[in-house]
């Protein structure tokens, strides 16, 4: 190999050639500017070639005179240590942060399912993780229909006519669905371990809200639990056992069994949770069933099915006394009415000795219960005939008689709406269980979504159907009075009315279970928050972890409803509760799809804020409609929670007008900024940039502004920063002009944000002022933009970049680095490609945030993300490619993977001469007494030099470096300068390649950390020029700044060589903090 060789020429010195020299691997991306710069560099074959001529010199002489020593031997020597020999450049950061791999492989098996304490083990969990059908859409089913299909559905349609209990159907429907749209954005953003409905809300809108709501979605949950209860005590005592009654006050009836049944009910979830669900899938196979044999009955239903005969008069059901009266014989009812009723109330029906009024229109008619599709008045049905409590007739003065059945409420739309919506609720069933999901991103939204639209099916259909089967006042019978106190759809169910009893009453007794058993798991999550410090005795469970003093809370707050003894009343209290949560999950989309946090990635993408906002002003439309007074009683109540987990602020202050209340506003939220950090899920890159200003105080590079708005995309705070080097007392009106100059640059591109410009003498002082106190308490920066120093070998101008490192490291903040600024875009601009991310090392997700904000812009919204990370020699990189994908998959996050393997750890001889030249010209620079200027002029002709006669990387001889510093002295006409450079060259005592000089036994060898690290450097750069050659972006981690001063320059030609060829680098430091987050 042939030595350096210095020609220099007067057209020489004013050469601005780079002074590196270049990875082969990479020098044909700029064949132009390299080409002619390096002319005598190895090839490929060349260095392959040396690695074999080094391991042989290696078994034949001492280590310590072999200047090609592989990365082993470096480890054998002692000072290597247990260090990871491919990426020694980062060993720094490995050793303060996990590893990949690690890290990878316990993301990849979390599990979101809270821990067992049963005897089952984790095995049996870990084997029960269901699939969407039978762990989202089937249980979703289940709590969907229930007790109001059976028991009130027929009654509904009867009062409200088929018209308008069609459009109470949808119109409750239509508000789950869009409930349902905007839980799944929520539900798969991230993973909703426990609470349902109150963690996606309180992680959504915050503590206040998320209690508020929480414990209203608690007390609904346990209202619906009495009303279940309620149901099966109407089933019991009304159809399957009348003669269990021990009281004609139903009401009494209800009370008294209602609570015996919530003592067992109670006692089943107390002794264990696994007899519950064993007893889900009997509940559910029930209701199955049950549904079937309605859709059959209604086929069936007169075509010799079988159908009960009952009584009315003027269109109004009469109570069936078979020994009283015969409905066939008009007289046996005149003298009942009259004997039972009287005489101001049977003087509109019958004479004194019981013939019916004559001109009166009174009759009486038997007729069939169920004639079947096609043979009933379906007209007559579509009309509403909404009674006040005690009529019999409507639009009549007539006083109700018996045996006529008379309403025991009075009906509207709104109170029937109120009594219907808790048919439809219980969507939460999926979130609720996602730790028990295979895949709960995937399964949610289609499970919920499916039950949904197959409930909405079924309800729209058994409006018509009921409409079209069942005779009007047959419908308007609510507790089937006129047939023998039978359940009306009953009689439309085939083969029996025992399978809709049997099916209903289990039903019922199911979703009073679930009820019992989710609402104080739900009480538990909240208490565990510690929102409300009077809830925390109920944070703790037993020995096994079931919440057994939230057990009693709800079972007590269950006995209210049960003590009310009305379904109809119970119903519309339900209603409140469930509309608030549903209206706030929807606030909560709303927010979220307006504000575009950077945690916002739903995997489900069918929604939209406009949905997310209709679904929260239909939530409020129902409310009121239903019953504005309970609406008013569940908002204050909810205002009462919020102000009391809210800490007390400060007090108002009006100002003049808006303005003022836009100040107290600012302060208010500044104030709350300062309680804490925000959570990891709400962090955004809030960017200081450094930029210079030229002589007309314009940014130099106006590509780093629009960077910056591309990364923030309009969002959270931007400040745009200049340091002026002069003395603050003297430069009041240059800050200001320069401070509005930069404000119409960052305005230009825009960029919502402020601008700050200092006065300070030393520019470090200036840089380390901004990075520290740019900002406003919690309205700070919390990243930092620089660019990449271009001329930093010449201009020395690596310094304050080093400086700034330093700083932005010590306040612990991310810093983000551009390099190949006048390539970036502008906003005008427009990329198809890719964004390449080289994971490294683990920096908080620094490398997975960014790329994703990127993409959020137009610019950048075209290219595909792909994730390259490398594997160490002990790491499984199969396995760890499974983990990163699934990994992302949980950070909702699109890319392509790849694991990279470096396992030769065979240093090249490009490697050790470029290590060898870095160290001698440092070196030389350090044991040089010149001037600051003389030496950048010296260094400067010896690049030159290298650069004209395109030698090799040898290091200069003596008579190479006095010829440099001769021209030099020449070109200052200095000739006694000349003799003292020339002296002080003699002393550097730097041989050519082959000779060694008197007196030195070995030829110059570099230090082993930095040959390290220079072979990490060449090894990624060739890798990454391999993959990412015709990548838009290349981002990849920024290795930690040296803590040693004389290695700054030798740190700076790592990161030039780890970037070299590349167009466009952004290289990232995180700030020590996780930026992102699978929870939601």
């Amino acid at each position: 190999m042939s030595s350096l060789r210095f020609e220099i020429s007067a057209s020489d010195l004013d050469d601005e050639m780079p002074s590196n020299a270049v990875n082969p691997s990479t020098s044909a991306a700029k064949t132009t500017s390299f080409s002619d710069v390096v002319t005598d560099i190895p090839s490929s074959t060349d260095r392959d070639r040396k690695r074999e001529v080094s391991e042989e010199t290696t078994t034949s002489s001492s280590s310590e005179g072999n200047p090609f020593r592989s990365l082993k031997d470096i480890e054998r020597s002692g000072d290597g240590g247990q260090r990871e020999t491919n990426l020694a450049l980062f060993e720094d950061e490995m050793h303060r942060r996990p590893k990949i791999s690690t890290l990878l492989s316990s993301l990849a098996r979390y599990d979101p399912a809270p821990a067992s304490n049963t005897d089952d083990g984790p095995k049996k969990n870990k084997a029960t993780k269901m699939g969407t059908l039978m762990g989202v859409y089937l249980p979703t089913i289940q709590n969907i229909l229930g007790v109001i299909l059976f028991l009130r559905m027929t009654w509904i349609v009867g009062m409200a006519g088929v018209v308008q209990a069609f459009f109470i159907v949808a119109i409750c429907c239509c508000c789950t669905l869009l409930t349902a749209i905007s839980m799944s954005a929520i539900a798969t953003n991230g993973v909703v371990p426990a609470g349902g409905a109150y963690f996606m809300i309180s992680r959504a809108l915050g503590p206040e809200f998320g209690g508020a709501v929480g414990l209203l979605f608690y007390l609904g949950t346990t209202f619906a639990g009495a009303m279940y209860i309620l149901g099966a005590v109407e089933l019991l005592v009304t159809y399957i056992a009348p003669a269990m009654k021990f009281t004609d006050d139903l009401f009494n009836n209800m009370r008294v069994y209602g609570t015996v049944i919530l003592i067992l009910l109670t006692f089943i979830v107390f002794v264990g949770v696994k007899y519950v669900n064993y007893f889900a899938s009997v509940c559910l196979a029930a209701v199955i069933i049950s549904i079937f044999a309605i859709y059959v009955g209604i086929f069936v239903a007169g075509h010799g099915f079988p159908s009960t005969k009952y009584c009315t008069y003027d269109g109004v059901a009469v109570r069936e006394n078979a020994s009283a009266y015969s409905c066939k014989n008009d007289t046996e009812l005149g003298l009942f009415i009259r004997q039972n009723n009287p005489e101001d109330r049977y003087h509109d029906y019958v004479t004194n000795d019981g013939q019916f009024l004559p001109g009166k229109g009174n009759n009486s008619k038997l007729l069939t219960a169920v004639p079947g599709l096609g043979k009933t008045d379906f007209t007559a049905n579509s009309k509403s005939h909404y009674l006040q409590k005690g009529q019999a007739f409507q639009d009549t003065d007539k006083a109700p008689v018996k045996p006529l059945i008379v309403a025991d409420i009075t009906s509207s739309f709104a109170i029937l709406l109120a009594i219907f919506f808790p048919s439809v609720t219980g969507i939460m069933a999926g979130s609720n269980r996602s730790g028990d999901l295979k895949d709960a991103q995937r399964s949610i939204p289609r499970g919920t979504i499916a039950a949904i639209l197959t409930t909405t099916i079924i309800y729209l259909t058994c409006v018509l159907f009921f409409g079209g089967t069942i005779d009007g006042p047959m419908l308007r019978d609510k507790f089937g009075e006129s047939i023998g106190s039978k359940l009306v759809v009953g009689e439309l169910t085939w083969p029996s009315r025992w399978v809709i009893y049997v099916g209903a009453f289990l039903s019922t007794i199911g979703a009073g279970l679930q009820s019992l058993t989710g609402a104080p798991r739900l009480l538990q999550a909240i208490a565990r928050d510690n929102l409300i410090p009077i809830l925390g005795v109920f944070a703790k469970g037993n020995a096994r972890g079931e919440p057994t003093t939230a057990l009693f809370l709800t079972a007590f707050i269950a006995e209210v409803g049960v003590l009310i003894a009305s379904l109809d009343l119970v119903a519309p209290i339900i209603t409140m509760f469930f509309l608030m949560c549903y209206g706030f999950v929807n606030l909560a989309c709303t927010l979220q799809s307006l504000l575009k946090t950077p945690n916002w990635r739903p995997r489900f993408r069918y929604y939209h804020w406009v949905l997310s906002l209709t679904g929260v002003c239909l939530c409020v439309v129902l409310m009121f409609i239903s019953s504005w007074y309970y609406a008013l009683a569940a908002i204050a109540l909810a205002i009462i929670v919020y102000k009391y987990i809210e800490y007390r602020g400060a007090e108002k202050e009006w100002g003049d007008g808006l303005r003022g209340l836009a100040l107290q506003a600012a302060r208010y939220s500044l104030l709350r900024l300062e309680e804490g950090p925000p959570h990891t899920k709400n962090w955004r890159p809030q960017i200081l940039f450094l930029t210079k200003l030229d002589d007309e105080y314009k940014p130099q590079n106006p590509r780093l502004l629009s960077f910056s708005h591309q990364l923030k995309a309009g969002k959270g705070l931007t400040i745009g920063a200049h340091v002026l080097q002069a003395e603050s007392v003297t430069s009041f009106g240059e800050v200001q002009a320069a401070r509005q100059c930069l404000y119409r640059a960052m305005k230009a591109e825009r960029i919502k944000g402020f601008s700050q410009v200092i006065a300070s003498p030393d520019l470090m002082q200036g840089i380390s002022s901004l990075v520290q106190n740019a900002g406003l308490g919690g309205l700070s920066h919390n990243t930092v933009l620089i660019e990449w120093p271009d001329m930093w070998k010449r201009k020395q101008t690596w310094k304050p970049f080093i400086g700034t490192i330093r700083e932005v490291a010590a306040v612990h903040q991310a810093l983000l680095v551009m390099k190949g600024g006048d390539a970036f875009p502008s906003k005008k601009d427009r990329f198809e490609g890719t964004i390449d991310v080289w994971w490294i090392v683990h920096d908080g997700g620094m490398l997975m945030l960014l790329p994703f904000l990127l993409r959020q812009h137009k610019v950048w919204k075209k290219c595909r993300l792909r994730i390259f990370t490398v594997a160490q020699m002990e790491d499984n990189s199969i396995q760890m490619k499974r983990d990163l994908t699934t990994f992302l998959y949980q950070l909702r996050i699109e890319a392509e993977v790849d694991v990279i393997e470096m396992l030769d750890s065979d240093i090249s001889a490009y490697t050790y001469e470029r290590t060898l030249i870095m160290e001698e010209r440092t070196k030389m620079l350090q044991r040089m007494q010149l001037s600051k200027k003389e030496r950048k002029s010296i260094v400067d002709d010896l690049v030159d030099a290298s650069h004209e006669t395109g030698a090799s990387h040898s290091a200069p001889s003596v008579g190479e470096v006095k010829a440099a510093l001769t021209t030099t002295a020449l070109r200052k006409k200095s000739s006694a300068r000349a003799a003292e450079i020339n002296e002080i060259a003699q002393k550097l005592q730097v041989p050519p390649e082959g000779h060694v000089l008197e007196g030195t036994p070995h030829p110059p060898k570099p230090t082993e950390d930095n040959v390290r690290r220079m072979n990490t450097s060449v090894k990624l750069n060739e890798i990454i020029m391999q993959k990412s050659h015709d990548s838009k972006l290349v981002v990849l981690n920024l290795p930690g700044p040296p803590s040693a001063s004389s290695d700054a320059e030798n740190y700076m030609e790592f990161l030039e060589v780890l970037t070299e060829g590349l167009d466009r680098v952004l290289m990232v430091r995180g700030g020590g903090r996780e930026v992102v987050t699978i929870y939601s």
